[in-house]
């Protein structure tokens, strides 16, 4: 979405910058706030900010357009455990002035870390990485999504129907595109361009990942359902149901 959201902005696919410069990623602790409201207030394009911060917990101005973009629970956990694996702790530490900690530990095998994952109690507030941070956010952003500057998004949409996500995307935002643009820019928000062009996309300062291009590792949906046994489903479908309504859990789930 922050590269869709680039490419809509500036209509081309080779950006004027990285684009973790283009959208600073808010949340990164080795960014200096002042230096980074002061490179956003220089720019002279539309501008367009990655946070991963909830909705509840953002200042809501009627001047800005709030995109979230959800998935199913358990593909985005898939996801989350391996952007851990691939983290360079040590640069991570450095980068937010935390102490050294010695040789990092290894990540448990993944079905065994999912399972934790589904089961973990802790306040959503606290550890918005969880099954209860997922999904708190989730049922925030759908219980505004009605209003004229929320635009809520599925990434199953994104991945079934790219060029139609991209140009109701073009429509809120107020952007017109030439026809003749739209075929270049779409391609190059496909997950396969992106990949090719990691280390100009990848978020994050330079050496955050082990490996850049891993990132991107395969953007595909259904890989949470396969790794857990109809049973553990089944556990998760209570849990889940707990922390929020029907409508939104059929909505992340593409429920028929």
């Amino acid at each position: 979405m922050q590269m869709i959201c680039a490419l809509l902005i500036f209509q081309t696919p080779n950006l004027p910058a990285p684009l973790a410069e283009l959208s600073p990623w808010m949340e990164w602790l080795s960014l200096d706030r002042e230096e980074l409201l002061a490179g956003l207030a220089a720019q002279k394009h539309r501008r367009f900010i990655k946070t991963h911060t909830p909705l509840k917990g953002l200042p809501l101005d009627p001047r800005v357009t709030y995109v979230v973009v959800a998935r199913h629970p358990l593909d985005m956990a898939v996801s989350l455990y391996h952007h851990y694996a691939n983290l360079d702790v040590r640069r991570l530490n450095e980068l937010a002035g935390y102490p050294e900690t010695g040789t990092p530990e290894p990540l448990p095998p993944l079905r065994e870390w999912l399972l934790s994952w589904v089961a973990q109690d802790c306040d959503p507030y606290q550890r918005l990485d969880t099954l209860a941070g997922v999904m708190h956010h989730v049922a925030d952003a759908w219980s505004r999504r009605a209003a004229p500057n929320i635009i809520l998004v599925h990434y199953d949409d994104l991945a079934g129907d790219l060029e139609g996500q991209m140009r109701q995307l073009a429509a809120r935002l107020g952007i017109a595109v030439p026809a003749s643009l739209w075929p270049e820019l779409v391609s190059a928000a496909t997950f396969h361009s992106m990949r090719s062009r990691a280390e100009r996309l990848t978020p994050g300062p330079p050496g955050l990942f082990l490996d850049d291009t891993a990132f991107f590792r395969n953007g595909r949906s259904g890989t949470g359902n396969a790794i857990l046994t109809p049973e553990e489903l089944g556990s998760y479908r209570i849990r889940v149901a707990e922390m929020a309504s029907r409508e939104v859990v059929s909505w992340l789930h593409r429920d028929v």
